[in-house]
């Protein structure tokens, strides 16, 4: 049953990619090409390189498909602290008929290896549960990238389809990783209620710190582009719903097959004994748990934690500032619903486990 389920499973999320990548294929910008540098024609390395100064003149032939395939331009790189050498494979830019910029490198290959070491990896290790893990992986992408993003770039309520798209995501994911049972059954309920006092709690404290959602640069170029089609508020709140689905996953999972364990090793325990001793490893798991996120949000804003500690200002005033608060609060209430998360599945998966056992001992004494 459950190769039946991953297999239709897999079956439609390729179906649907294919149809989507086949619609972005017809909006490919013309105006962007790859290109690798065949020659360096001129290079400057002396003196003090300003912005608007030639570093180096590059020979570039282009390599994407098209009228201009195999075509050589020259490209002026006025980027001091980036050197290209021969071989190089670049993005670039067609301002006009004759005039190129350099937008970036080309990563796709470095990117396709790691991303395959990763598959391997899962598979070698996780087998058939990892491939699993993997389709759920790849549904979570798809709902978000052809789902989520699409609705609220066109003006949808970010909150409305944050939910909408969690409730798609939570059993899609759950049950090829995890299995058609009843530990993932109450991890899938478990998530959901988790979730459900997260997006309370993160919306409440949006507007209790009286946050407005434009911290950072890209939410103020949102803002920007189109004021009155992005609820930004409620992208914050989105933003924090999602991030947190991803670590409820491991919390309430996990919570679920220790109960389920426990009773198994004794079937004599009932609830109240089952949701202790459950407890006891819950206490460990919350407090791995918070150190991780707390550690990744603190990852992820490094350069701006930084620029903050080179700061003269005292604390108590840093942390008013809204990029700083914005944080706090998305790593507190990530936080608060990954504790209570672990609680609600300890209580279900007891309740749940006792009453499978009552039901066995009925059914054998009948």
């Amino acid at each position: 049953m459950k190769k039946i389920f991953i297999s239709i499973f897999f079956i439609f999320a390729f179906i649907l990619m294919f149809n989507q990548k086949i619609k972005a294929q017809e909006n490919i910008e013309p105006k962007n090409y790859q290109g690798i540098v065949t020659q360096i024609l001129e290079k400057k390395t002396s003196g003090t390189f300003n912005m608007g100064e030639m570093f180096q003149k590059l020979e570039i032939k282009i390599t994407s498909k098209g009228e201009l395939n195999q075509q050589l331009v020259v490209i002026d790189n006025t980027n001091p602290k980036i050197e290209y050498k021969i071989n190089d494979k670049l993005m670039i830019y067609q301002a006009d008929e004759k005039t190129f910029f350099i937008a970036d490198q080309v990563r796709t290959n470095s990117l396709l290896i790691l991303f395959t070491i990763f598959i391997g990896m899962v598979l070698f290790i996780s087998k058939w549960q990892g491939l699993g893990s993997l389709i759920g992986m790849f549904f979570s992408f798809l709902v978000i990238i052809y789902f989520i993003l699409p609705k609220i770039a066109t003006g949808s309520n970010p909150i409305l389809i944050a939910i909408l798209g969690s409730l798609a995501i939570i059993p899609a994911t759950f049950y090829p990783s995890h299995g058609i049972n009843r530990k993932t059954t109450i991890a899938v309920f478990s998530t959901l209620i988790a979730l459900l006092v997260t997006g309370i709690l993160a919306n409440f404290f949006i507007d209790f710190t009286k946050l407005s959602g434009l911290s950072s640069e890209e939410a103020g170029f949102l803002q920007t582009m189109n004021p009155e089609l992005y609820n930004m508020k409620g992208l914050l709140l989105a933003g924090i719903i999602i991030g947190v689905l991803g670590v409820l996953d491991d919390v309430t999972v996990s919570q679920a097959s220790i109960v389920q364990q426990l009773k198994i090793a004794n079937p004599k325990l009932k609830t109240a004994e089952l949701y202790f001793r459950a407890m006891q490893v819950g206490h460990d798991h919350i407090s791995s748990v918070v150190n991780t996120l707390v550690l990744v949000y603190a990852g992820a804003s490094l350069p701006l934690l930084l620029l903050f500690n080179s700061s003269a200002k005292p604390f108590a005033e840093i942390v008013n500032y809204e990029l700083i608060a914005d944080e706090i609060v998305r790593t507190l209430v990530g936080s608060i619903g990954l504790i209570l998360a672990v609680p609600i599945t300890t209580f279900l998966a007891a309740i749940f486990a006792d009453k499978k056992s009552n039901k066995m001992s009925h059914d054998h004494l009948a």
